[in-house]
């Protein structure tokens, strides 16, 4: 494997929490601690415009896939919607008074799932944008939410420590997978649906059987917490970003480290926290908080 760092776009004046490939080939969000959600083009890797102001920082931000909208998680506990057809802001979900970490969909049933600080999942209908669901899943707040290949379950990263899964047809709760001993910041399933893989503050990046819920594996992966875990779209590896300014790429098969991105191994990355990935094809991105998103070349 070879990885060359390409370029890197900067023009974030604060830490990045997040990005999110648009429905749109070719078009990069990204938001954190600043005044806006800002878009990107990966074509021109060039700096396109500010999407829209927010008063609080973006946590998170999600596009799901055939509809023309994108949802932008706040620390206020407001997400904003976005409409790519009107070309502006037509609503905000005043649900969570506590942040919002994460935002995915379930595409089959045509909703949306929001983690929050405050220990619950709301689910929203796609079409309509209403609340249909309150999901009590934690005394504690929600990191991070994984949306199995089938869509019938999800698996949730929890302060508590724990990773709960629950079944989506009715969201009720199969199983809580103990283990971690810090807060769990990243949860994702493998591609097949065989495995659940959850990443925490304790470094530790554990492969979890996603019948049986018991743990496969269990690598000490970081240095400091992981906060992220991201699956290449096509290819049998994938990535890890953590607080220890490392991003690792790993064999998906066996779970065996492959290439460390870091300055100790000679790579111009990053100086601070790697807090989100993204894949688009070969090209990994990474962002964290010393202000820059970093495109890498995996081949």
């Amino acid at each position: 494997m070879t990885i060359e760092k390409i370029t890197e776009l900067s023009g974030h004046s604060n830490p990045i929490y997040t990005l999110e490939l648009s429905q749109k080939p070719g078009i990069l969000f990204s938001g954190g601690n600043d005044k806006g959600l800002v878009e990107w083009s990966l074509k021109e890797f060039a700096f396109i415009k500010v999407m829209f102001p927010v008063n609080a920082s973006i946590y998170a931000i999600h596009c799901p896939a055939g509809y023309p909208l994108q949802f932008a998680g706040l620390r206020s506990g407001q997400v904003l919607v976005f409409d790519f057809l009107q070309q502006k802001l037509i609503k905000g979900l005043n649900h969570h008074l506590k942040p919002v970490f994460d935002i995915k969909s379930v595409a089959g049933k045509k909703e949306l799932l929001v983690a929050s600080e405050d220990g619950t999942v709301s689910v929203w209908h796609l079409d309509t944008l209403e609340l249909l669901h309150t999901v009590k899943v934690s005394h504690d707040t929600i990191r991070s939410i994984a949306v199995s290949p089938d869509e019938k379950q999800m698996a949730l990263g929890c302060r508590d420590n724990s990773v709960s899964v629950f079944n989506l047809d009715d969201y009720t709760p199969i199983t809580a997978m103990q283990g971690h001993t810090m807060a769990v910041f990243t949860t994702q399933y493998s591609p097949d649906g065989r495995y659940i893989l959850s990443g925490a503050r304790d470094a530790q990046l554990k492969v979890w059987d996603a019948q049986t819920f018991t743990l496969v594996k269990n690598v000490p992966a970081h240095l400091f917490a992981i906060n992220h875990i991201c699956y290449h779209p096509t290819r049998p590896i994938f990535a890890t970003g953590s607080m220890d300014k490392t991003i690792k790429l790993w064999d998906a098969e066996d779970f065996r480290l492959i290439k460390t991105i870091s300055r100790e191994k000679g790579y111009p990355a990053h100086v601070l926290s790697i807090n989100k990935l993204a894949w688009d094809g070969d090209r990994l991105l990474s962002a964290g908080d010393d202000k820059v998103i970093k495109v890498w070349g995996i081949f």
